[in-house]
């Protein structure tokens, strides 16, 4: 038992800037967490702690004992789960991670549809644009746009997105639509900075963007008023192009497609809460008029 909790306790440790202030977040005493891991580190015998003027920080060994007791834990969470019976009925924390532009443009109506059918979870989302360590990270489900690196974790694939260029009819009707990704130098081109560096099929273009927008929101309007051609990926957009409010320009030049995954760390052994998450972000993601366009 001494030894699960000081487990815990090293786990709460890591990441915070100092003694006092994990000791605060584990909700013990300075002493008591500095016993914790002197425990540890003479069970181990190594360091699992650098200290400093600066505050704390763990060594190599420390990160790589953190990532296992992050596991280790998990799995006994899990297994007391079970006992209780949460594998039967979804209910608990569940840790999310979801790409922020992704999660604003398609996410959104599927996090409450999943909360208005299992009130009894309560929804953590972490919004970031890198990839994240679940493990490392202690995150139950992430949503990721991209080709995935060799892991142990398990991967759905729901659809695939990808940069498209578009305009509105009345620009093309008025300007012309382009035959060749070289002839974007002739339009006027939207972008989030004033030089634009698009990669197309066997072509990538240099040019100055006629109009900069800051936000990817902003840019998609300033298309639809017809200032211009946009590019951007496909979810953001899929609206507009469905209703005709914009239109798919030089499609046989596109670069190929990203694939989308509902990505976990369990199978079988996954509490209710994670695989209900999954089994309906799966089901709605593969649904989702951003993944209809070919």
């Amino acid at each position: 038992m001494e030894r699960y909790r000081d487990m815990k306790l090293f786990v709460a440790l890591a990441g915070q800037p100092s003694l006092a202030s994990a000791a605060r977040a584990a909700q013990v005493s300075v002493p008591t967490l500095m016993r914790a891991l002197a425990r540890l580190e003479v069970r181990l015998r190594v360091p699992l702690l650098q200290r400093s003027t600066r505050g704390v920080s763990l060594t190599d060994a420390g990160s790589a004992y953190r990532a296992d007791c992050v596991r280790l834990l998990a799995a006994v969470d899990a297994a007391e789960a079970s006992a209780r019976g949460l594998h039967v009925q979804p209910q608990g924390n569940l840790r999310v991670f979801l790409p922020f532009l992704f999660s604003r443009y398609v996410m959104a109506p599927v996090l409450a549809g999943y909360m208005d059918c299992y009130p009894d979870v309560r929804l953590v989302a972490h919004y970031h644009d890198y990839y994240p360590n679940l493990h490392e990270e202690g995150l139950d489900v992430a949503i990721l746009v991209g080709e995935l690196p060799n892991s142990s974790l398990i991967a759905r694939p729901v659809g695939h997105v990808r940069p498209m260029l578009c305009a509105s009819p009345g620009y093309l009707a008025l300007h012309g639509e382009p035959l060749h990704p070289n002839d974007l130098k002739q339009h006027h081109l939207i972008a989030n900075t004033d030089q634009v560096h698009w990669g197309f099929q066997h072509c990538h273009l240099k040019a100055r963007a006629r109009l900069a927008c800051a936000t990817v929101q902003g840019a998609i309007n300033a298309a639809v008023r017809g200032a211009g051609l946009i590019r951007c990926q496909s979810y953001p957009i899929h609206e507009h192009l469905l209703s005709g409010q914009l239109c798919r320009v030089l499609p046989a030049f596109e670069p190929p497609p990203l694939p989308v995954y509902v990505v976990y760390r369990e199978a079988r052994n996954a509490p209710m809460r994670v695989r209900s998450f999954v089994d309906h972000c799966v089901a709605a993601l593969r649904e989702h008029p951003a993944f209809q366009l070919t």
